[in-house]
């Protein structure tokens, strides 16, 4: 077993206080595609840049074009969870991992057995009426034709995501923070740590036990105590 795999091992088992941070990276081999990569929704071509049509003016103002790209690009709901996110759900299960701090927005933490989940950027899993705030699931989304609409009383629908524009959820951060500021050992994987605010977050642990795992370098290289450049569901299918 590669060295550093074996350092990483060795420090989840000694841990019983261990938080994990990810980003797209994580659910890449689930099929669902990242942002920032070559072959990732940055560099595909739409009629406007997925930054512009994932932001909440666009949203407001030309919501039959959010939702065409919102239901082909990111309300997927056929993915599995992966190696990483069985991995993840194992060690809370075993009372290792107290909390996953997320970027993601496909529930798949939750759907492989994580109770303890930051979601940072919110869940196609949630959506509310604008009018009277009645919930949604993801299926009513996906069947509805063009812009979803209440049937209760004619509103229409957003996605509980937070999109360009709209600031994070303030228990939501709370709660990453007094997680990543308690943990023994942070592991980041599968974000490249460009994205703020939630790229910040990781200023606040306090450890000497920083793990990045990712397939290429991040600004945030210099600061880590061990760096592991490869597949997050490889490197967590070998501990």
């Amino acid at each position: 077993m590669d060295e550093k795999i074996l350092k990483l091992k060795e420090w989840v088992d000694q841990s019983d206080n261990i938080v994990f941070f990810g980003g797209a990276g994580v659910s890449t081999e689930s099929n669902i595609p990242d942002f920032r990569s070559v072959d990732g929704l940055y560099n595909q071509e739409y009629d406007y840049p997925p930054e512009t049509i994932l932001s909440h003016t666009f949203f407001m103002r030309n919501p039959e074009e959010f939702y065409r790209f919102y239901k082909n690009k990111m309300l997927l709901l056929d993915a599995k969870p992966n190696a990483a996110h069985l991995k993840l759900a194992e060690l809370e299960a075993k009372g290792k991992l107290k909390a996953v701090v997320t970027q993601n927005i496909d529930g798949l933490h939750q759907a492989a057995g994580s109770k303890v989940v930051y979601e940072l950027h919110g869940s196609v899993h949630r959506n509310y009426c604008m009018k009277c705030g009645k919930f949604f699931g993801p299926e009513y989304i996906a069947a509805a034709e063009g812009v979803p609409h209440c049937d209760a009383c004619g509103g229409m629908i957003k996605p509980d995501v937070v999109l360009y524009e709209e600031g994070l959820d303030q228990e939501v951060i709370e709660g990453a923070v007094t997680a990543i500021s308690r943990a023994d050992v942070l592991i980041i994987g599968g974000t490249s740590l460009v994205v703020y605010p939630a790229a910040g977050l990781i200023d606040y642990y306090r450890g000497n036990k920083l793990v990045l795992i990712n397939k290429s370098s991040t600004p945030r290289d210099r600061i880590a105590d061990l760096i592991i450049n490869d597949s997050i569901g490889k490197v967590f299918s070998e501990i």
